[in-house]
């Protein structure tokens, strides 16, 4: 079952929420949606891309957290807090993942699950390794 339809640069993903695990997160994601940005690449994590948010604050705290998120798996970084040591953030895993910034090791809630096409999520999240940002949006299925 998909909650969510992701267009990775006009790849098309479906994703299901992690309610039960994380419902604070999924509760605040909904209202943003549809949610368009940008995703590039990380620089510390491993096999992942990422939106940088800045200083939104999405008024929500940890839950479901993880620093390993597996391939597939979306995670948030809230930010906003007083004790944040990065800016607000949001992770796409495609292959080994250890969530990190400059300030080191950081978890992030586990909110959002991408349900198939592993590989092909791969070989898009590596397109914007080699050739640079794409277009992101998260819509309701």
């Amino acid at each position: 079952m998909s909650d969510i339809t992701i267009n990775i640069g006009g790849e098309i993903f479906q994703a299901r929420f992690e309610t039960e695990a994380a419902p604070q997160t999924v509760g605040r994601f909904r209202h943003l949606l549809p949610y368009k940005d940008r995703i590039i690449h990380v620089r510390w994590s491993g096999e992942a891309c990422w939106i940088p948010m800045g200083e939104r604050d999405l008024s929500i705290g940890y839950e479901n957290a993880t620093s390993y998120p597996a391939p597939g798996q979306i995670i948030v970084y809230p930010g906003g807090m007083p004790t944040s040591v990065s800016e607000t953030e949001i992770l796409v895993a495609y292959g080994p993942c250890c969530f990190a910034s400059k300030a080191g090791q950081l978890a992030g809630n586990h909110f959002l699950t991408i349900t198939a096409d592993l590989d092909r999520l791969a070989k898009v999240c590596r397109s914007v390794l080699w050739d640079g940002a794409k277009d992101i949006t998260f819509s309701a299925a």
